[in-house]
């Protein structure tokens, strides 16, 4: 069994590794402190490397390549800031959903902006009583003189504010009220339609430089052009996005698990106490061992989730575990990282603080940790209670 990479990945990797260390990581601290997204480095960013044609076909612009390409992308990013990689993670993502289940003339109008870097997209699932439990959605899209019409409220959407956004696939109830079955529809949403309006950017913990807003739909009318996939596959087309997401993360909470890494290693070898460098005591290499133990590990079941996809047999179980051991290991590392650090770790300019930040949402988004317990539970055959 083979567990490395090919001379292309590790060509692609070296390039992101050395963009993200010569434009990104001087910027990062300045860009988390002002919560602002910079869209004009996105944009830099896949002018100079292409990183989110990665995943679509060639006719949209795209490379063709797989999951596991991206995820090296996502991983290398993330490794110097977390943010910026979520906003790649999200676009593509959605991306994905677009180029499995849209129409040719929505992949033709979306896809090529995505692919390009001077588009992004967002996907709303999340509302503010419902994320991971999606029977609970109350967003809905009714049928009115030929038109479908939403109303409706989403919550904590990334993506969905920016400049450069140019579409928000929407997941809304379909069912009549009062049905017996909670049936569900994805929309695209183009930014700028009449009724769909982006609220205040929220005031975040962590990734802080992302974009993310609530979105509120006062009667968005739109055709049957709209429709993503067909009438009622709109629970099962967000699951699928959702084993995107879950490949993803898993991949940017290991390059943050892996930044903790550097900077556990950088600071050991300079800082001194005691008359030596505190890399020679053997309870700072105790947690610098540990950290990187949950890095090679993490990794490894990461790699194996984007390997699966690619190979057409992704599952629940072996995404959740990804999801799950990457989002806890990432937050184990941040926390020892900081304790590396000592008292410069509590402050803000030193990046585990960041990091520490930022990977308290991992083990939240795409499906909380809790979530993934009950759905590798559920995989094992036990009888698992979704409520």
């Amino acid at each position: 069994m083979d567990f490395g990479l090919s001379a292309e990945r590790r060509a692609i990797q070296a390039s992101v590794r050395e963009w993200a260390a010569r434009e990104l990581a001087p910027r990062a601290y300045d860009l988390d402190r002002d919560a602002r997204f910079p869209a004009e480095l996105y944009q830099k960013c896949n002018r100079d490397l292409g990183v989110a044609s990665m995943p679509f076909p060639d006719r949209y612009g795209g490379m063709g390549l797989g999951m596991l390409d991206m995820a090296i992308v996502i991983e290398e990013l993330a490794r110097v800031d977390q943010s910026f990689a979520l906003t790649l993670m999200v676009s593509v993502a959605a991306g994905k959903m677009v180029d499995a289940f849209g129409t040719e003339p929505q992949k033709e109008r979306f896809l090529p902006g995505i692919a390009a870097g001077t588009a992004i997209a967002a996907g709303a699932g999340t509302e503010p009583q419902a994320g991971s439990w999606t029977a609970g959605f109350k967003t809905r899209a009714e049928r009115q003189g030929g038109e479908w019409v939403i109303t409706g409220e989403k919550a904590f959407i990334t993506n969905c504010g920016t400049d450069i956004t140019s579409v928000v696939a929407v997941c809304a109830v379909t069912s009549a009220p009062g049905a017996p079955t909670h049936q569900m529809t994805m929309f695209l949403v183009p930014r700028g339609t009449p009724g769909m309006e982006v609220g205040a950017s929220y005031d975040k913990l962590g990734w802080r430089s992302s974009d993310t807003h609530p979105i509120y739909f006062d009667n968005v009318r739109l055709g049957d052009d709209a429709l993503l996939g067909t009438l009622g596959q709109g629970r099962y087309i967000l699951h699928k996005g959702y084993h995107n997401g879950r490949i993803l993360i898993s991949a940017l909470a290991v390059g943050l698990a892996q930044g903790c890494l550097d900077h556990a290693i950088a600071y050991a070898k300079e800082r001194e106490a005691f008359g030596r460098r505190i890399g020679g005591f053997q309870l700072v290499q105790k947690m610098v061992a540990d950290i990187a133990v949950k890095v090679e590990t993490a990794r490894l079941i990461a790699r194996k989730a984007a390997w699966a996809y690619d190979s057409g047999t992704p599952d629940d179980y072996t995404m959740s575990i990804s999801k799950y051991y990457c989002a806890e290991i990432a937050s184990e590392c941040a926390d020892l990282a900081i304790q590396v650090h000592g008292g410069s770790g509590f402050m803000n300019e030193s990046p585990p603080s960041r990091y520490w930040r930022d990977t308290r949402i991992v083990r939240i988004g795409d499906g909380t940790s809790q979530i993934q317990v009950l759905l590798i539970a559920k995989a094992l055959g036990l009888d698992v209670d979704f409520g």
